[in-house]
């Protein structure tokens, strides 16, 4: 954290959600909140009420510094965050913070990279990985951040050399409410089945395409093969196993025998972890906590760098 500030708010601002925490001088969460107030909710010009609304209080103090990932970075954010060209490290994330006026609000950057000439980018996830990597004590790592968009991220001497983007969890949405597929499968979400998804795995491993193994939730459901509640469960095996089989066989050094961290939401890092778990592939996992350990380590990277700005510099 900065000599000048002595108080800190991380806030992550994704696309459904808005999340925020005070941070203790040590990374300990303080406090949290959240509140359904999304980035995909909101104009542009909606933004900074939103904030005021619900982290006013918290910016209160003079000394408050506010660092914020995800969608608000956007060009449909609050205000756009030019994105930081991988190789990065933390420290690249500070020379390309966006400052918003004199409010000792901070947005990171996002991160680019190309993958064979095609440009990738990301926006919140990269705090998580820096802050995975410190809460585990790791210069190196393969990670999977596992979402609508689920991201892969090879780290060396804490840089992200590179990453891909795989629309796993958006395939499923689209599969499990608006195709052929919906009609087979129950209206509301139900509890994993893990039969029934250890079998989609297995199949999108040993098969060639998504594009073929989809078929199978209506064919099996035709023929009694699998029960009516534990299609869902099967349909989400197989786009994970989908997105393990590219990775394993164009991926970013995926093996068997490897091991991957695993940073998200608990309900889809298990899922994972069962996945990867049945190829021999070691998995460690970790969720929110990486997300805010990350942007407090921006804040200390932050004291003595140059380009932050001075208390009340706009």
């Amino acid at each position: 954290m900065t000599a000048a500030m002595s108080h800190l708010l991380g806030i992550d601002w994704g696309t459904t959600s808005l999340r925020g925490a005070r941070l203790g001088a040590d990374g300990a969460v303080l406090e949290q909140r959240s509140v359904d107030r999304g980035a995909a909710r909101l104009r542009p010009a909606e933004f900074e009420a939103v904030f005021d609304e619900h982290f006013g209080d918290w910016m209160a103090p003079a000394d408050t510094l506010c660092l914020i990932g995800g969608m608000a970075g956007s060009k449909q954010g609050w205000v756009e965050a030019p994105y930081c060209a991988c190789p990065a490290r933390i420290e690249d994330l500070c020379r390309k913070l966006t400052w918003i006026g004199s409010r000792r609000i901070a947005i990171l950057p996002g991160l680019s990279c190309n993958q064979a000439g095609i440009p990738d980018v990301m926006r919140g996830e990269e705090s998580q990985i820096f802050g995975a990597l410190h809460l585990l004590g790791r210069a190196d790592a393969l990670l999977v951040l596992p979402g609508t968009h689920s991201k892969w991220v090879q780290v060396r001497a804490r840089r992200v050399e590179s990453f891909s983007t795989l629309m796993t969890g958006e395939f499923y949405a689209l599969l499990r409410r608006h195709s052929l597929l919906a009609r087979s499968m129950p209206p509301d979400g139900t509890e994993l089945d893990a039969p029934a998804f250890d079998q989609g795995v297995a199949l999108a491993l040993s098969s060639r395409s998504l594009m073929q193994t989809a078929f199978s939730v209506r064919t099996l459901s035709l023929f009694g093969r699998i029960g009516t509640e534990a299609l869902s469960s099967y349909l989400s095996g197989l786009v994970i196993g989908e997105e393990l089989r590219s990775q394993l066989n164009h991926g970013l050094g995926l093996d068997r025998g490897a091991e991957v961290l695993v940073v998200g939401a608990e309900a889809l890092t298990q899922r994972y972890e069962r996945a990867l778990s049945q190829q021999g592939i070691g998995v460690k996992t970790l969720g929110a906590a990486a997300g805010w350990r990350g942007l407090w380590l921006v804040a200390q990277a932050l004291h003595g760098q140059p380009g932050a700005p001075a208390e009340g510099a706009t």
